[in-house]
Formats: C-alpha cells, structure tokens, sequence
C-alpha cells in the first residue's frame, strides 16, 4: 500500500554525506521536507538542489529541516554538492541520503519493490523518485507532489504550502487557492458561526459553508 496523507512516515537509517541518520531521530520535533532525486549530475535536479539552498534562512524561520535523497553514494554525493553550490552561488547545508539500495525509495512509495539500479544506468531507470514529502512533528505526511524528470519543481510553492500547513494546523483553519501568508483563512465547517465569532470575531459568510476571515494575530 502506498504512503497516504496522515501516514506515520517511515523511519530508517541511512548514510548521508554528513554522516548516518535515524530519520524520526533527526526529524525530531521540527518540520521536515525531504525532497528526491533520481541521480547526482543531472540538469533539473542540480538547479532544484540550488533553489532549496537558496531558501536557507526561510527553512530556518519556518523551524523545518530539508534533505535530500538520490539514489547514487556518499562520494558522488559529496563531488555534486560543489556543482550545486556553484550554480546557487550559496553553500547547500543540507544533507543528501545515498539511497543506493533503494531502501528509502521503495519506502516512500517512489519505486516497485521489485526496482533494481542496472549496470550502465540512467536517470530514467529511477524516474519516479521526483517527489517531495512535508512532514510534521509528529511524524505524519502532511502533503506530498510528484514531478516527471522535464519539469523542475517550484520551491516557492513548496514553500507556500509549507506556510498554509503551519498555518491550518497551528489554528484550526484551512486555507483557500491561491492563498498566501496575510490572506483571509477558511473557516471549517464544523465550526458554528457563534464559536467562529467567539474564536475570529467578524468574518464573512461568502456562502452557508464558505467562511472567511481574517487569521487572528
């Protein structure tokens, strides 16, 4: 069975380029983003690497760690990392797992169990591990996006969604499309008008079950 919303994440060792991990362990009680790659050396996935580097101090803010995955070791690990820097123009402080076996791939749900790297391989022998994963505290996925191997992922989406998750989690809202940090929140359904104007104050009743208001500071 797949990894679905709301799943306790695996947990697993691996080796990183910073040493070995227990991943629960290292997620500890922060916000994670593990994000995949199906090979070092690759066109899409060095700028992607370099566009998570970039975002450094607003992991930070947001109290979230990020790691990679790629399915290549330790040592092409540590060499792509000078083309990642090179390229962001900034240093990539984040580890990268060496998912050489597969191991976190397959327990992601990114590959078949029966997946295996040929001799001579391509990046299109592991096309499938372009995702990434938001993880809470708690451990649970909270949401995931998969990319084919042409289409560079968007951090700044991720970013945005990783701000409407703190967001809705943190006070018992949701979120509409398009929503950016400052916009008027959603408030639940199961939420009645005389607890939302207790909880929000005003708020706007665009239809019986379409509230809005203004997230309290």
């Amino acid at each position: 069975m797949g990894l679905r919303i709301n799943d306790i994440v695996p947990d697993f060792t691996a080796e990183t380029d910073q040493g070995t991990i227990q991943f629960h362990d290292w997620i500890g009680d922060s916000w994670a983003i593990l994000f995949s790659h199906p090979k070092d050396f690759t066109p899409v996935c060095t700028t992607e690497f370099g566009a998570v580097a970039q975002l450094s101090a607003e992991w930070e803010k947001r109290g979230t760690k990020v790691i990679g995955v790629s399915v290549d070791g330790v040592e092409d690990h540590k060499k792509w990392k000078g083309d990642i820097e090179q390229v962001a123009g900034t240093t990539a402080g984040f580890p990268i797992i060496a998912d050489e076996d597969l191991a976190v791939s397959k327990a992601f749900d990114m590959l078949p169990s029966e997946a295996y790297l040929p001799d001579g391989r391509t990046p299109a022998d592991s096309a499938t591990v372009r995702s990434v994963f938001i993880i809470g505290p708690d451990k649970q996925l909270k949401l995931s996006m998969t990319y084919p191997m042409t289409v560079g992922r968007n951090f700044a989406e991720v970013l945005r969604a990783l701000d409407a998750l703190q967001t809705s989690t943190g006070n018992g809202v949701a979120t509409p499309a398009n929503w950016v940090m400052g916009d008027d929140v959603i408030i639940p359904p199961t939420v009645s008008n005389e607890d939302a104007a207790a909880k929000f104050g005003a708020f706007e009743t665009v239809l019986p079950y379409l509230r809005k208001t203004k997230l309290p500071s």
